[in-house]
């Protein structure tokens, strides 16, 4: 006799119907978690063959789409073990030639490559999907015997040399991404060869090391507690010359004991029906261990994690070239969170304090620096979100043009969300509106929160630093590099508590490999247990208090870190011993501007004054444009978008890079001479005739009105310069008149001198058989119309 529905779902919720309803819920609890526990252990095996597999690979990566190998580092004049690959879009998303290309550097910092485009919704994807040609630069497991980090940045501007040569086409420089390291790779790379770079967006960023928030961020104090970096040395001495990413990976697993020990198993072990996939996919990236050359790693340890030289332009190559980030020409965009316990805030934003002391410095130095800070996001999450990728990077990607123009200072990226009252919402991309808001030096201090006795206390740590490691290579070297063999060096490797979960938990162990017929068995007859079981939910409580027990041990150690770091090295004696109870003032001090570029300043002020005066109806146009957006505080993608479509219809436009060098030299010449820039905008425009300073009016007012109403101080500053026009074009009208004038005038001398000469001689001529006011006045026109042809001629250019 068949079952019914009805039977069959009593059947489900009372699987043990004759036996009482706790019985009952604890035997049901009992067999889910057998067969949780079972499907567990088969994900765990899974992953053990999922990391032999994909570690077995020449070039292991997580890349979702095809790539094809364009350069390969191994065979350039200084070899690393970096390749420049290009991503094939799928078919549906064709390229745009005149597109820039956008260039994504994954970050070397133990794990494998590939984490930018993970998935579609990546940095990867986002930009194939806005049509721009798409390169990825990964790197091998293992690098070359003599690589060092200035073979790898040299080897970036190689490859970017490779991707402008391959789109001669492309409207400016490639846009360069850099997730978490291979950020400040990029911005060391800008700074040696500023010309080969586009707008550059740096994800995740460590770029001032001894900044953080107290209380909040205590990986920055675990070189101190470990007494400097003499123990990476002695890492890669025990490695054979090769320092083991497993180590770096380890690091970031400590940094919240909570998620490490518990929360991301049980989430597994609780959602093992649907969460298998998703944790298969995450543990192909962060379980591919890479490795460092031991020189590579203690010249990131020496001169960035503690030496902190990068922010203060103290780093000199072994070519003699100082690396000052101030000589970066290019957008620089800073993306960072204030849920990123790796890369917090004042890391990702603190080398612009560190560099500057005030707005007119970064002007000087003609920087456009944009931050943006997420309010909650993780560290991975920055560059993995498929949230964060729909929202802030397609944003960025969309507007990167817009990225590229904007006149240097310092401004944050604000995105609001598209709403029916938004004005004008078809100008913006997406469903959100990009806004750059200025800010100032001071804004930016706010985020950082510099302190100077902290300053002093890292000095400390980077003095002792150098004295340890002299202590080691004297006393300890010589023996560990005499016990670390070949066959020491793979056993420890292989032994490392992060890999060797991956080696054992695999089908080479007979006993794990026999997990996976039962885990068929049990996905075939699979008993779930209700969601309002008792014991289920008991189950629950429970892992929450493990969880909060392990947040409170965590948080008890980051305070423990903190308060022993603070006491060691701030303690008089310890900084006296380290050479820096001498010294007065802050211990490290901005870095000096050189004469040379003084000298550079002086001279373009001297040209920027002379300009004062200079140009056309588009000079001029671009001088109201920011004059107005001065006073609005921020400049909106809607009236970029405008401008662009307002463009596309006229003719000789002005190339992108062209207008992108309009735009910042008329945003300089506003600053030398602010009140003088303005009130010259009748002469900038009284070369033109009335009709095209009427539609330029027409043009920078919409323009203006484009991201909606203004403030009351733009409307005022909007009335101000539509004033000018006016009376710039009431001019041209008098000129215009006084011109026609003039040249009938001439005409009528000319024809009395003629008739004179006819007098004289009794010859009629033959000319006067077209009446004279005819003639004059088609002489007249034909003049005209000439003259407006050459002006207009002369505006283009």
């Amino acid at each position: 006799m068949p079952v019914s529905q009805a039977d069959t779902s009593s059947e489900n919720k009372h699987p043990f119907p004759l036996l009482p309803p706790v019985v009952d819920a604890a035997m049901e609890y009992a067999v889910d978690a057998w067969q949780r526990g079972v499907l567990t252990a088969d994900v765990m095996r899974q992953r053990g063959n999922q990391y032999q597999r994909h570690m077995s690979k020449q070039a292991p990566n997580v890349l979702s789409m095809k790539a094809e190998v364009v350069l390969d580092g191994r065979t350039l004049e200084r070899p690393v073990n970096y390749v420049l690959t290009r991503i094939a879009p799928p078919k549906s998303m064709p390229v745009d030639p005149i597109k820039r290309p956008f260039v994504v550097v994954d970050p070397r910092a133990g794990h494998g490559p590939g984490i930018a485009g993970f998935k579609p919704e990546s940095e990867i994807g986002v930009a194939i999907e806005a049509g721009h040609p798409c390169y990825f630069i990964g790197f091998l497991p293992k690098p070359e015997p003599d690589q060092g980090v200035e073979d790898v940045v040299w080897a970036e501007t190689r490859f970017l040399e490779e991707v402008i040569s391959l789109h001669p086409e492309a409207e400016g420089k490639p846009v360069v991404i850099g997730n978490c390291q291979a950020g400040w790779q990029l911005m060391m790379a800008a700074a040696t060869r500023p010309e080969l770079f586009g707008p550059i967006i740096i994800a995740g960023a460590p770029l001032s090391y001894w900044a953080g928030w107290r209380g909040k961020n205590p990986m920055r104090y675990t070189g101190g507690l470990a007494g400097g970096s003499w123990m990476t040395m002695m890492a890669s001495d025990l490695g054979g010359g090769m320092f083991d990413g497993a180590n770096l990976v380890q690091n970031f697993e400590n940094l919240n004991p909570a998620n490490t020990y518990w929360s991301k198993q049980y989430n597994l072990y609780s959602n093992v029906d649907t969460e298998a996939n998703r944790y298969l996919g995450f543990e192909r990236w962060w379980g591919g261990h890479v490795f460092l050359n031991g020189k590579e790693i203690q010249y990131i340890v020496d001169n960035l994690f503690i030496g902190n030289k990068l922010s203060t332009a103290r780093m000199v190559t072994k070519d003699g070239l100082r690396i000052d980030l101030r000589n970066i020409r290019s957008p620089i965009i800073v993306f960072c969170s204030k849920g990123d316990n790796i890369t917090p805030p004042p890391q990702a934003l603190g080398w612009i304090t560190d560099l500057y002391q005030t707005d007119k410095e970064v002007l000087a130095h003609g920087q456009t620096i944009i931050y943006a800070v997420h309010e909650s996001i993780g560290h991975l999450g920055i560059f993995v979100s498929g949230a964060i990728a729909k929202k802030e990077h397609r944003e960025f990607t969309c507007n990167i043009d817009m990225i590229d123009v904007l006149p240097a200072g310092i401004y944050e990226a604000v995105i609001h969300d598209k709403t029916p009252e938004t004005p004008n919402a078809d100008l913006a991309y997406g469903d959100y509106v990009l806004t750059f808001e200025r800010r100032h030096l001071a804004d930016v201090e706010k985020i950082v929160q510099h302190r100077e006795d902290d300053d002093r206390r890292f000095a400390t740590v980077s003095r002792l630093s150098q004295v340890n490691i002299g202590l080691y290579k004297s006393f300890m070297q010589p023996w560990i590099k005499a016990i670390a063999t070949p066959r020491t060096s793979e056993r420890l490797q292989k032994l490392h508590p992060l890999r060797l979960p991956y080696e054992t938990i695999s089908d080479k162990n007979p006993w794990i490999a026999s997990l996976a017929p039962v885990a068929v068995q049990v996905k075939n007859h699979r008993k779930p247990a209700a969601k309002d079981n008792p014991f289920l939910q008991m189950e629950k409580q429970i892992s929450k208090s493990i969880e909060s027990a392990l947040e409170l041990y965590g948080e008890w150690r980051d305070n423990l870190i903190e308060q022993t770091f603070m006491a060691v090295y701030g303690a008089p004696l310890v900084q006296d011993i380290a050479g820096l109870g001498a010294k007065e003032g802050a211990p490290r001090e901005h870095p000096g501007v050189s004469p040379e570029h003084l000298a550079f300043v002086k001279r373009r002020v001297t040209e920027l004054r002379k300009l004062v005066e200079c140009g056309g109806i588009r000079e001029a146009s671009i001088r109201v444009m920011i004059y107005i957006a001065q006073a609005q505080g921020g400049i909106d993608e809607r009236s970029f978008n405008l401008i662009r479509q307002l463009r596309a219809h006229q003719e000789h436009t002005l190339t992108l890079p062209a207008f992108k060098r309009m735009v910042r030299e008329q945003a300089m010449v506003m600053v030398v001479d602010p009140e003088g820039s303005v009130n010259s905008i009748p002469t900038l425009l009284s070369h033109h005739s009335a009709d095209e300073i009427n539609k330029a009016a027409e043009f920078v007012t919409q323009v203006a009105l484009a991201s909606g109403s203004l403030n009351q101080a733009g409307k005022q500053r909007l009335e101000q310069v539509c004033q000018l026009y006016t009376q710039a074009a009431k001019q041209a009208k008098t000129r215009s008149r006084g011109n026609n004038k003039g040249m009938q005038t001439t005409s009528l001398k000319r024809d009395e001198q003629q008739a004179l000469s006819v007098t004289a001689s009794g010859k009629p001529s033959a000319k006067r058989a077209t009446p004279r006011k005819a003639v004059t006045k088609a002489a007249t026109v034909k003049k005209s119309t000439a003259r407006k042809t050459a002006v207009k001629k002369v505006a283009n250019k």
